[in-house]
């Protein structure tokens, strides 16, 4: 059975996050007050409303109360987030995800039972830090504070050592999930380039330039493997 979700805010967050659901097989209740947001998405959600999720008898209308999970993307409206959060709860939606822009704000959600606050800016201009300290960061995410997982491209310095040469945990302290590597082959007479990701990893496997490490660790410790390489 496809799982439920109402996405409540079509902007470009909302839209995102929808289009992602539809194409992950599920189902899919756009709702927005906009009428040119709701016409956007139409061919894309199950389901594309125009009503006001302030008002809990237009949710009722539509059977909010019924999906699996409720994804509440309109952030910047920090009263109206706030009032479609507290009216889901009350009719009943089990699991919600809510966007925020400010602590307070998703210290009230929280507060009030979402399950997941989501920083989309704030993250993005963390993401966006890291790469310009450390331009060999090509990726960024946080798993818990002090501990990434960071993409890092393969530089002049690395190009053509073994994994067991590079001693990323010995010396470094870091653990490697996959290389990302970049492959061309012809296809029909034209040369096609593609992305394989090697999570087999051997340590002598070698690396190359242009290849991208994915790794995990202390943020100290990725730092400065960073600034090493």
């Amino acid at each position: 059975m496809k799982r439920l979700f109402t996405v409540i805010g079509l902007g470009r967050f909302g839209y995102s996050v929808a289009q992602t659901l539809v194409t992950k097989g599920c189902e899919v209740l756009a709702i927005d007050k906009d009428e040119e947001r709701v016409q956007a998405i139409s061919d894309i959600a199950t389901f594309a409303v125009q009503c006001d999720a302030t008002d809990e008898r237009a949710l009722q209308a539509v059977s909010a109360q019924n999906v699996d999970v409720a994804v509440v993307s309109i952030g910047e409206n920090i009263e109206a987030s706030i009032l479609i959060v507290q009216t889901l709860k009350e009719m009943g939606v089990k699991s919600i995800v809510a966007k925020a822009v400010a602590p307070i704000q998703g210290k009230i959600l929280k507060n009030l039972g979402v399950d997941e606050v989501i920083y989309p800016e704030r993250d993005a201009a963390i993401r966006l830090g890291h790469r310009l300290v450390s331009p060999g960061v090509i990726e960024y995410l946080e798993l818990a504070p002090g501990y990434s997982v960071e993409e890092v491209s393969v530089s002049d310095k690395l190009s053509g050592m073994s994994l067991e040469e590079i001693k990323l945990r010995g010396q470094h302290n870091l653990n490697i999930i996959g290389i990302k590597k970049q492959v061309s082959r012809m296809v029909k007479g034209k040369i096609k380039t593609e992305e394989i990701f090697n999570f087999t990893l051997k340590p002598n496997d070698v690396v190359e330039k242009g290849d991208v490490l994915v790794m995990i660790g202390q943020e100290e410790d990725l730092d400065r493997f960073c600034a090493y390489v």
